[in-house]
């Protein structure tokens, strides 16, 4: 892939559906976004007021956080938790407090209102990261 390709598919704002449907410590939503090898899964969540966006990816191994679709917070609706195996992440921050991998971070994504609906792409990274 050249530069310009590789820039491209970082800096596209990608729609994940109506700001109006997530739930602060509770549903969701998922979308998926451009990526160098085709689209990725991500997903968006309400916390304490706030939207917060992450790929769709377990830190631990490679597989969707989720247990049934938009369902990402325990009980609790307190922590984001991987159903595959029970690693717990801080909403805020994406990292790992409990869990296989601990002290590891969900990659975060930029997240956006614009008009009710929510938009995410890949966070900026400089030239030299």
């Amino acid at each position: 892939m050249n530069a310009s390709a590789s820039a491209t598919w970082k800096t596209v704002w990608t729609d994940a559906g109506c700001a109006s449907e997530l739930v602060d410590g509770g549903a969701g939503l998922r979308t998926l976004i451009p990526g160098p090898g085709g689209e990725v899964c991500a997903f968006v969540v309400r916390y304490e007021g706030q939207n917060f966006a992450y790929l769709n990816r377990c830190a631990h191994v490679p597989v969707e956080l989720d247990w049934l679709e938009g369902a990402f917070f325990d009980d609790t609706g307190h922590f984001l938790v991987c159903a595959t195996h029970g690693a717990m992440y801080e909403p805020k921050t994406g990292l790992c407090v409990d869990g296989p991998c601990r002290g590891r971070s969900l990659e975060a994504l930029d997240c956006r209102i614009d008009n009710g609906r929510v938009q995410v792409r890949r966070q900026q990274r400089s030239a030299h990261a």
